[in-house]
């Protein structure tokens, strides 16, 4: 109420200074040789104005009211300051407050620099009344009819920028003593407030959506990943437990050893967790087993080579990779084969990389030996899941028979802490 009752009383003091001066010099100068009796005109026309200025005072603050909800100095006040924190950058804060201002209504001019970064723009009071010859309108001529909208961001660390907001009349200003803005400069700076609050809401929105999509995309990828590694052939395990059952009758002791390379083998299949990657050394260790099993039931048939330097076995490498190349390698190249032959392993670092081969000198590719593709397809699958462009499969013929396969993966080595 006191701001109110000061804010009218500032603009009746002002017009009533105004008249009274003029009332003076005129009787003084213009009326002084003439003999009217004119005081009852004066008095009644400062009447009118007073009661005219009243109006015009009561209108500007019942749409202060409406705007704001409260009547205060602040918020009847012709020029407006807002301080706005926004989270990011400045670069992002000044396109941000740009991009606000540009869609104000009634913005005839924006003048925008972004090395200072600053925005000046001019804006056109919208005519409340219509336009019309109304008493309303009448009432306005008294108002200030183009505003002005100065912004300048401040740098505030890297992650943050501070805005300096202010609208007021294009007016100087002590034009405030005499005229009102209607509330246009306090509905400009709130309209400008909120656009940059809807700005951040919608940023924050699509980050929380992008990790959320971030996290399920992690979530497809280890479920894909996990379904990739659990298409193991399960014949393998069936066959061994009868091969060794029908051993413990005629040969105990290569029961014994087959059932010691089993365990040796499920020991090294084990599901693991993400932050327990396998080694190229324990998937060596898994592939070994197999093939010792494999041995006991192909005899002479079968030969095994390895030839992978002690430092790469603790590669990390994506666990059941080696051992899909490797029953490849004995499903479709040697197992076919009459006379069965070698399955070699090899492992060679290559610059930030490091490869590894398996392969036989069995039926190499034919019709006869072709499968459903489905192991390589998975390896590949893998690969890409997991190591994006940075691992690549190749699989060729041997020479002078069989399949060569090829992983190559980063190299980066266990316990190591930077890949090398």
């Amino acid at each position: 109420m006191m701001s109110s009752f000061f804010h009218h009383g500032r603009l009746v003091v002002a017009w009533g200074a105004v008249y009274l001066a003029l009332s003076i010099f005129i009787s003084e100068t213009v009326l002084h040789d003439i003999d009217l009796n004119i005081e009852a005109y004066v008095t009644l026309l400062g009447f009118a104005l007073v009661g005219w200025v009243l109006l015009i005072a009561f209108s500007h603050t019942r749409r202060v009211r409406l705007l704001a909800g409260t009547v205060n100095a602040a918020t009847l006040a012709n020029r407006q300051r807002r301080q706005i924190e926004i989270p990011f950058e400045a670069g992002e804060a000044f396109d941000m407050i740009d991009a606000a201002i540009r869609e104000l209504p009634g913005v005839t001019a924006v003048d925008s620099a972004r090395d200072s970064l600053q925005v000046r723009a001019k804006v056109e009071r919208t005519d409340l009344y219509g336009g019309n010859a109304s008493a309303g309108a009448a009432l306005a001529r008294l108002s200030t009819w183009r505003n002005q909208i100065r912004a300048t961001i401040t740098p505030n660390g890297d992650a943050a920028g501070s805005v300096t907001l202010i609208c007021e009349p294009e007016d100087p200003a002590w034009i405030d003593w005499f005229l009102v803005d209607q509330g246009s400069n306090l509905e400009n700076a709130d309209a400008i407030v909120r656009a940059i609050t809807r700005r951040i809401a919608e940023r924050r929105r699509l980050e929380t959506q992008a990790v959320r999509e971030s996290a399920t995309e992690k979530e497809l990828t280890v479920a894909r990943l996990n379904l990739l590694h659990a298409q193991v052939e399960p014949h393998f395990l069936y066959n061994t437990l009868a091969s060794a059952q029908v051993l413990t009758r005629t040969d105990p002791a290569r029961a014994d050893a087959m059932l010691g390379n089993l365990i040796q083998y499920l020991r090294h299949s084990l599901p693991r967790t993400e932050d327990a990657p396998s080694t190229l050394g324990e998937e060596l260790e898994r592939a070994r087993a197999y093939l010792e099993i494999l041995a006991i039931r192909m005899g002479p048939r079968l030969a095994l080579q390895v030839d992978v330097p002690d430092e790469l076995r603790r590669l990390v490498f994506p666990p059941m990779m080696l051992q899909t190349l490797v029953e490849n390698a004995i499903k479709h190249g040697l197992e076919p084969k009459p006379g069965g032959g070698t399955v070699w392993i090899l492992a060679r670092a290559i610059d930030n990389a490091a490869a590894v081969t398996v392969a036989d000198d069995g039926r190499g590719f034919s019709l006869e030996t072709a499968g459903t593709g489905i192991g390589l397809r998975n390896v590949r699958e893998r690969l890409r899941l997991g190591y994006g462009s940075m691992a690549s499969f190749a699989i060729v013929a041997n020479f002078p028979s069989g399949v060569a396969a090829t992983i190559t993966v980063p190299l980066a080595l266990q316990g190591a802490g930077v890949r090398t």
